[in-house]
């Protein structure tokens, strides 16, 4: 099966070994592909350990993967990747998310924050706009 990121890889050949070495990622971009096909199948254990240790919300990982198994998942588009780079330190993605929920499309707009912990890509959260 092709990833659910949205690659033209398998998933096998492409968030997989994301899910299963968080330090084989190597770009924010890479992070947020992997977190996202993660949320598709309400893997909580990923979604926890590619979350930054000071916004990691452990007491929600229960609802998020409800939540995740409840909704049917569509597509992801990235819209903008600023930073991120192998060699940089701290990224953001702007991405749209889409998903069908009672009974319409859904989508999740969001321009996230990355930085690097421990030596690995983790989501921070929203990056602050001007």
């Amino acid at each position: 099966m092709n990833c659910r990121c949205g690659s033209t890889k398998k998933y096998t050949d492409c968030c997989k070994i994301a899910h299963a070495n968080l330090s084989a990622v190597t770009t924010a971009e890479q992070l947020m592909r992997s977190r996202y096909s993660a949320f598709t199948m309400a893997n909580g254990e990923y979604l926890m350990k590619s979350h930054h240790s000071s916004t990691r919300p452990i007491k929600e990982k229960k609802a998020i993967e409800n939540w995740a198994k409840s909704v049917s998942w569509i597509r992801l588009e990235v819209l903008e990747t600023s930073q991120g780079h192998p060699t940089d330190d701290k990224g953001t993605v702007t991405f749209n998310a889409y998903y069908f929920e009672n009974g319409k499309v859904e989508v999740i707009h969001e321009k996230s924050a990355f930085i690097r912990e421990d030596g690995n890509w983790v989501y921070l959260g929203l990056a602050e706009t001007k």
